[in-house]
């Protein structure tokens, strides 16, 4: 600071403060450093070039025994030594800990924490002293101009300068939070040089913690995860509503389940349409795929000769076993539900094609297909049994949850571990830019819409088994907006290339729980639209202020 009798440490007085722990640890190190050399330090270097020496083509197999056994012997040996030094090792890293513990935060950094708290102080009164000297100042010009333009361009000028006084209030501020911060990390360094960058779990998370606050923004922060309180808020808010209104409670065990079960198909739909979102796309035809596999399912799991008939021919898959019917049932909604999400990647890959369109095709000629069909009748009931083989309830707990877990695992994995999964997120991001790099912008397109084929079978077949059967055309109608809303609620960024898997889960567990409880609630289905709505609105807005403030 540039006050003359400011009691705020200078950078020579911070460092005065450091140097007892500084010297104390330093002459620690210097021994722990001078006992790895030819322990620690050495394993390290070769094993790093047995390694190299394994994935050198420049040598021959003979040359690389030969390097690799030298290597090992001298390994063996570097071993040796750290075992022997291992001990001592051990205490004086114990010694430099002990020391730390009790000077560091005494001797150290709670002074700096005090005087940082006397330094934001400090600058304020400052920035306030600056506002009112330039307020002065101001008033003085404006009294003594009478002419409009002179007048307006002081104005623009005051606007500047309180402008750069805030600007370098927040400057200020930033310094003594970036002050207070090197003084907080400053004694995990020193342990990181200890123990080789071996921390505990508490050391870990405390580190994590002081970070978090460290980048934390407020305005980032809200962009974030405002929707999210604000759908928690609503939700505490119906919590305490419904035993009022309804006279039971909301948030039950019972309750949580049926949530639960209700979302586990709608997070396979939700997941597919995810990868989708991920590259800029979307997929209009869910709820059509839905009410096709549905169908198909039922057709084939039909309790007796099937009631309604296909094309004029009445199916009866009674003289096959219950199992069969079951595989066969789901792997007739996997092809069909992949047959038509291929034809439409392949449309919006080939020719550039938006997903809007393609999958706006997809739709109409699902519909129109399954409606001819079966013209329009529901199918019934399914075999009793099967919702059993499929779905058990074990013990009140519905195991189609499971399902949806094992959906989630899978495809985060996808994701996260492999080339497919980051060859999506590079196709989103860029695709120009990811075909430049070797990347098949065709073939991670076609890839995604597959996927989604995929998990659309398996979210229909769980479906026909959770409500016993009953498929017909218009099974699923509007399930694509559930699907798309909750990835866009859940991070699923339209701008390509952002989102999470738990971003979805979440989104689909919002949403469920939201219809869920308004139900219970008795408010009319077509209000639920307009919450739905609503929430989407807000979602995107936040996603679009997000992009704008990347830009």
């Amino acid at each position: 600071m540039d006050n003359k009798n400011s009691t705020i440490l200078t950078d020579k007085q911070e460092m005065q403060l450091r140097k007892p722990i500084d010297d104390y640890i330093g002459k620690i190190q210097s021994k722990i450093d001078n006992l790895r050399a030819e322990g620690t330090d050495r394993i390290i270097f070769l094993q790093n070039n047995i390694s190299t020496t394994k994935k050198d083509r420049t040598l021959s197999k003979g040359e690389k025994d030969k390097k690799i056994a030298e290597d090992m012997a001298a390994l063996e040996k570097a071993k040796a030594v750290e075992s022997k030094n291992k001990d001592e090792v051990s205490k004086l890293i114990s010694d430099a800990e002990a020391y730390l513990k009790m000077h560091f935060d005494k001797d150290y950094y709670q002074p700096i924490r005090e005087n940082c708290v006397s330094a934001k102080e400090e600058a304020k009164d400052k920035y306030q002293a600056k506002v009112a000297k330039l307020k002065q100042e101001h008033q003085e010009n404006i009294s003594k101009l009478s002419d409009h333009q002179e007048i307006k361009d002081e104005n623009y000028v005051y606007k500047n300068r309180l402008f750069d006084a805030k600007m370098g209030l927040e400057k200020d501020l930033q310094q003594i939070k970036d002050r207070k911060h090197a003084a907080y990390t400053y004694k995990y360094h020193l342990l990181d040089l200890l123990r080789m960058s071996k921390f505990t779990f508490m050391e870990t998370r405390a580190q994590k913690w002081e970070n978090y606050k460290y980048t934390f923004n407020r305005r980032a922060f809200l962009l974030q995860n405002g929707l999210y309180i604000a759908i928690i808020l609503i939700f505490i808010m119906l919590c305490i509503i419904t035993p009022i209104i309804k006279d039971s409670p909301l948030l039950t065990y019972n309750n949580v389940l049926n949530i639960l079960q209700q979302a586990s198909p709608r997070m396979f739909l939700a997941l597919g349409v995810a990868g989708l979102i991920l590259l800029t796309g979307t997929d209009l035809s869910i709820g059509r795929m839905v009410g096709m596999g549905i169908t198909t399912a039922t057709i084939i799991m039909h309790q007796g000769i099937n009631t309604g008939s296909v094309f004029g021919h009445v199916f009866d898959f009674t003289s096959l076993p219950i199992g069969i019917r079951v595989i066969f049932a789901l792997f007739m909604c996997i092809v069909l539900c992949t047959f038509f999400t291929a034809i439409a990647g392949f449309f919006t890959a080939k020719f550039k094609m938006h997903p809007f369109i393609s999958t706006m095709a997809n739709m109409l000629v699902i519909f129109g297909l399954v409606t001819y069909a079966t013209k329009g009748v529901s199918f019934g009931a399914i075999e009793p049994v099967i919702p059993n083989m499929i779905i058990p309830k074990i013990n009140g707990f519905p195991t189609i949850i499971l399902w949806a877990a094992a959906a989630i695992a899978i495809v985060w994995f996808i994701w996260n571990k492999t080339t497919f999964g980051k060859n999506l997120y590079a196709v989103g991001g860029n695709p120009e830019a990811a075909s430049v790099s070797g990347i098949s912008v065709f073939k991670v397109t076609v890839g995604a819409f597959v996927l989604a084929g995929i998990l659309y079978g398996f979210g229909s077949w769980l479906e026909c088994a959770r409500m016993v059967g009953s498929g017909s055309a218009t099974y699923g109608q509007g399930w694509e907006m559930d699907a798309i809303a909750a990835c866009v609620v859940g991070g699923v960024s339209f701008t390509g290339g952002i989102g999470k898997i738990s971003g979805v889960v979440a989104g689909v567990f919002i949403f469920t729980a939201l219809t869920y409880s308004l139900t219970i609630l008795g408010i009319d289905t077509n209000l639920q639209f307009v919450f739905s709505g609503i929430i989407i609105l807000i979602s995107v807005t936040l996603d679009c202020l997000k992009y704008v403030q990347k830009k």
